[in-house]
């Protein structure tokens, strides 16, 4: 069953890679897999991998969401659904799901249906979960930031089936049409959710707790998550297969013991298989507080599998459940495979078993489950590092004994407060827990504040992970296998190994797509320049530890030689506070050093030069002593080797440009030009333009902004001296190489690279050289 189930993964997974879909008429294929199946057994791995791509593809081109019509972008229309799981409330908005009944535009019906996500900023009611609304709404496609080593948003809309994302406007429209049903699951939830944020009113670990009781993250902070990540405990807060099995696990226990109580029943039927219905339903029980998320219908599902094999009293093995349960998770939910958590729970389940077949048993209890602890560890090393880039060096340790203080004491508690709290009673226990879960808490960010903690290497070439997969089987495998310690060998690339950096007398330049805002980093043999750090969204996200970091990690970089603040300006200083806290910066300065002297800014000064591996550095604006402020006053930064120059001139507008030119007109020409002020109509002024010249011209704004940046008329302008222009809402990040030899390589375009069928893409872009049309057809 392994086998077959692995062959469906990767035909499932392999559809999945595809920037284009194949045309429907592929999928009459499927029929040869499934009519070959029983006569050509020793083909079934291969058969398997054909019918998993082409049950993706039914799936994909049936029940996947569709993208909104580019005509309904930005358009008012009335909306009326169903409210779907737990609206998410902060201070700025309520942000829920909703399920399109019908959609209007102008009175006429559009034909929009399925789910999208909506944010309600200003003055939203309070609403209840399943309850049906009538709402005036603007919509816009599945759309994200796509940047190297980033999250895929847009991936990730597609896995919860979100065909759209917009926000309610202010309308007498917007009214309820129907109350939630008395006994609706969410409506159930949100009502304990209510509860418990009332019970915990004011406590710093609320948040924690309606995470662990009823699956609902929204609440945490990006500092908490990183603390959790840090130490490889981030499964601890996620009702998934571990928190799933531990319910299962004491429910077996509770009703085995309670079943064999009464000397009847036993005869009735067997206490293993009664307590075995008495573990999926209380399992089921938890999972429904968790909304029957993903991961746990993924728990439910391998818990299914194990425990059917004691009810229909057949015991099929541990290796042929996991292919099962994986083959039923998969044929079930194809997108899972585009989860994370997806791979990290199976390869987790299977090193275990992998890691003590052929072995006699550990005596002890905390020698097995320590084994335990290490052959996970050792298991997801390789792939932990190719998903994030990073591994907790300290996960086997703080997960030996933070996995049964959370599970056997802290979610007890949890659940017993939960359930008692209709009662009255649940207070203490809610109380108690959450006071421990602030403790833990403390323990893992002391944890993960060692200089050890966790290791990121920079990003390692493709073909060593295959050598790593090949060195950690060896090292799980029994310790009689000749040749283990080979294992150490194999894994030696993925350590050491990495992809080539700049060379002496190299940039690298990456204008990282953060939405309207602007962030870019430049690079040289052994410096890295940071520009601007993109906005702040929220307290759980910002486009510096959200995009900048995880693109810092990916190339290797552990610290900032320069940190350049163009302005004070929240798009371009937001969340600086945040970064300096997770990673080194030797120097900072801005142009508004002022405003930002909490940080420690140093104020850019025209005239202001240096030398990096043969690159050099200049600061044309401002200059000393003159009262510049706002947009004006950004740090002007030129960087320049054989292949020509870099001009980042941040936000400036006209009467900058106008000193610009003055002091530094006859150096302005430049290859690559990163357009002032995101391309508004206050900036590139035409003279300008007749100076810099750029063969690039780049614009870094948001998908749809309302400003309209950028504006039509400097598009005009730029095209007008024959530069190329590019937006990183349309392109993804942006790369370019500026070699020693004067050769110019790029651009390179995150949406291209990246692409997969759900990325959206510009239909002006679609013919672009830069975007060919691939796939089957």
């Amino acid at each position: 069953m392994i086998l077959p189930a692995l062959g469906f993964v990767t035909g499932v997974w392999w559809l999945h890679r595809l920037p284009e879909l194949p045309a429907a008429h592929w999928l009459w294929a499927l029929a040869v897999p499934l009519g070959l199946w029983w006569w050509r057994p020793r083909w079934r791995p291969v058969l398997a991998l054909g019918a998993g791509f082409l049950w993706a593809l039914g799936h994909a081109l049936w029940f996947a969401p569709q993208p909104l019509a580019p005509a309904l972008e930005g358009r008012d229309l009335i909306l009326e659904g169903r409210l779907l799981g737990l609206p998410e409330v902060s201070e700025r908005r309520t942000r829920f799901r909703f399920q399109v009944e019908r959609a209007l535009l102008e009175g006429a019906d559009t034909g929009l249906r399925g789910r999208v996500r909506l944010s309600w900023y200003r003055n939203a009611p309070r609403l209840a979960a399943d309850s049906r609304w009538r709402l005036q709404v603007r919509l816009k496609r599945p759309h994200g930031f796509l940047n190297p080593g980033g999250f895929d948003y847009e991936g990730w809309l597609y896995r919860q089936g979100l065909g759209a994302t917009g926000y309610v406007r202010p309308s007498t429209e917007n009214r309820l049409l129907e109350p939630a049903p008395l006994w609706s699951l969410d409506r159930w939830r949100q009502r304990l959710g209510q509860a418990l944020d009332q019970a915990l009113a004011g406590r710093p670990q609320a948040g924690l707790v309606r995470a662990l009781a009823l699956g609902d993250r929204s609440s945490l902070s990006s500092d908490q998550w990183e603390a959790f990540t840090l130490t490889g405990t981030n499964h601890l807060i996620a009702i998934s297969g571990l928190h799933i099995g531990i319910v299962a696990g004491l429910c077996f226990v509770l009703g085995r013991r309670l079943w064999s109580l009464v000397p009847r029943l036993p005869l009735l039927l067997a206490a293993p298989r009664a307590a075995a219905l008495v573990a999926l339903a209380g399992a089921a029980v938890y999972a429904a507080l968790a909304g029957f998320s993903v991961p746990t219908r993924r728990a439910l599902i391998m818990l299914l599998v194990v425990l059917g094999g004691l009810l229909m009293r057949r015991a099929p093995g541990a290796t042929n459940s996991l292919g099962l349960a994986l083959l039923l998770v998969t044929a079930l939910d194809p997108p899972a495979v585009l989860a994370a958590g997806f791979w990290l729970s199976f390869l987790a389940v299977a090193a275990i078993l992998y890691g003590i077949s052929g072995r006699l048993p550990d005596n002890g209890l905390w020698r097995r489950w320590g084994r335990t602890q290490w052959l996970v560890f050792l298991g997801l090393f390789p792939l932990l590092l190719l998903l994030f880039q990073r591994v907790s060096l300290v996960a086997p340790l703080v997960n030996l004994l933070a996995v049964p203080w959370f599970s056997l004491v802290i979610v007890p508690l949890l659940l017993l407060g939960a359930s008692l709290l209709p009662l009255g009673l649940g207070i203490w226990p809610l109380k108690l827990a959450e006071g421990l879960l602030g403790w833990s808490l403390s323990a893992l960010e002391w944890v993960g504040s060692w200089p050890l903690a966790s290791w990121q290497p920079a990003a390692a070439p493709g073909w060593v992970w295959w050598p790593a997969a090949a060195g950690v089987l060896l090292l799980l495998a029994p310790r009689g296998l000749p040749g283990r310690w080979l294992g150490a060998v194999l894994l030696l690339p993925l350590l050491l190994v990495r992809l080539p950096g700049p060379a002496a007398g190299e940039i690298w330049l990456g204008l990282l797509d953060v939405g309207q805002g602007l962030s870019a980093v430049l690079r040289t043999r052994s410096h890295t320049l940071v520009y601007d750090l993109g906005p702040r969204f929220s307290d759980s996200f910002d486009a510096a530890t959200g995009v900048l970091l995880p693109y810092l990690r990916r190339a290797g970089v552990s610290e900032i030689d320069l940190l350049v603040l163009s302005n004070a300006d929240a798009d371009h200083a937001g969340a600086a506070d945040k970064l300096l806290r997770q990673i080194p910066v030797r120097r900072l300065l801005s142009g508004e050093a002022a405003e930002l002297a909490e940080l420690g800014a140093a104020p850019c000064r025209a005239g202001t030069e240096w030398t990096w591996d043969r690159v050099r550095f200049r600061l044309l604006h401002p200059p000393s002593g003159e009262p510049w402020r706002s947009n004006d006053s950004s740090c002007v930064l030129a960087v320049e080797n054989a292949a020509g120059r870099i001009l980042l001139p941040g936000d400036i507008e006209a009467p900058a440009e106008r000193a610009l030119l003055a002091a530094s007109g006859g150096e302005l020409a430049s290859r690559i030009l990163l357009a002032p002020h995101h391309g508004s109509a206050t900036s590139s002024t035409p003279e300008l333009v007749a100076a810099v010249r750029p063969d690039y011209v780049l614009y870094s704004t948001g998908y749809r902004n309302r400003f309209g940046f950028p504006r039509q008329e400097v598009q005009q302008r730029w095209s007008g001296v024959g530069a190329l222009g590019l937006a990183t809402a349309d392109t993804g990040a942006i790369e370019f190489r500026l070699g020693a030899d004067g050769r110019l390589h790029g651009p390179r375009l995150a949406r291209q690279r990246q692409r997969r069928h759900w990325t959206h893409l510009p239909p002006e872009l679609r013919n672009s050289p830069f975007f060919p049309q691939p796939g089957i057809q």
